[in-house]
C-alpha cells in the first residue's frame, strides 16, 4: 500500500499506479476528501455524488479506503476531519459495500486524546471520542455484508444500497439506507429469498422492523441525519 495524497485529483492518483506499474494500492484520499466535505455542509451536500471523483470508483481493485487518519485528524499536517455525526455514515460506506480494501482508525475504535500547536501558535488539547456504532458495522461486515449489490443513489439527501447475501454466511444480506437531511425512505430489493422475512435495525437508529415482501421488495426507514442497516432478525 502506498500513499500518494491527492484529494481532489484523482487523475494524479492514476498517474502515480501508472508509474509504479499497477503493484501498488493507495489510499482513496478523494474519498476520504468527500466525506470530509459531505459532513461539513450537511444536507446540503448531494449524496448521490459521494462516489465521484474517487479511486474506488475508478480502480476499486487499488483502493484502500478510510475515514480518516493520523494526518488527517485535528491539528495534523493534512488535517481534513469529518465531523462525528457523519462517521458512522463513512464507515457504513467503506464497510458495507463490495468495493475498497477498508482501513479503519484506531481513534475511532479507542478514542484518542492529545495536545498540538495550531495555526495560532498556541498548543491545542484535542479529544477525539471513539465511535459507537463501529463494532456494529464491523461485525455486519463481518457476518452479513455478502452477496449482489444493488445501488440505490439516487436522491440528494438520502441513498441506499443493498446486499444480497451468500450460501456460505448464515442470514447474511443487509439494506442500507443513510440520510443527511430529514428522515428517509427508500424501496430496495433485496431479493426472493428473503420473501416474508423480517428485519430490523442492526445500528438500533429506528426502533420499528421491516417484513419483505413475496417480490423480495421493502421499503426501508432511517431517522434524519442518520444511517440504518437493516439485517434478518
Amino acid at each position: 500500500v502506498g500513499e500518494y495524497w491527492s484529494p481532489g485529483d484523482l487523475q494524479s492518483m492514476l498517474d502515480y499506479i501508472n508509474a509504479t506499474g499497477r503493484r501498488m494500492s493507495l489510499f482513496d484520499a478523494c474519498l476520504q476528501a468527500n466525506f470530509s466535505r459531505a459532513s461539513k455542509e450537511g444536507e446540503n451536500f448531494d449524496l448521490t455524488t459521494i462516489l465521484q471523483g474517487t479511486l474506488v470508483e475508478a480502480l476499486p481493485e487499488l483502493a484502500v479506503t478510510l475515514v480518516e487518519n493520523h494526518d488527517t485528524q485535528p491539528l495534523q499536517s493534512l488535517e481534513q476531519t469529518v465531523e462525528p455525526w457523519f462517521r458512522a455514515h463513512a464507515y457504513a460506506v467503506i464497510l458495507l459495500r463490495e468495493a475498497g480494501y477498508p482501513c479503519v482508525f484506531y481513534s475511532d475504535v479507542y478514542g484518542s486524546s492529545y495536545t498540538d500547536k495550531g495555526t495560532d501558535g498556541f498548543d491545542h488539547e484535542v479529544t477525539m471520542e471513539p465511535l459507537p456504532q463501529l463494532e456494529a458495522l464491523l461485525n455486519l461486515r463481518t457476518d452479513r455484508a455478502y452477496g449482489e449489490q444493488r445501488d440505490y443513489l439516487d436522491h440528494p439527501s438520502c441513498i441506499g444500497w443493498t446486499r444480497s447475501g451468500d450460501d456460505g454466511h448464515e442470514n447474511s444480506g443487509i439494506a442500507v439506507i443513510l440520510s443527511n437531511g430529514s428522515a428517509g425512505t427508500k424501496r430496495m430489493e433485496v431479493g426472493l429469498h428473503f420473501a416474508g422475512s423480517v428485519f430490523h435495525d442492526y445500528l438500533s437508529h429506528h426502533q420499528g422492523k421491516v417484513t419483505i415482501g413475496e417480490d423480495g421488495w421493502a421499503e426501508f426507514y432511517c431517522e434524519a441525519g442518520s444511517v440504518s442497516v437493516w439485517a434478518k432478525a
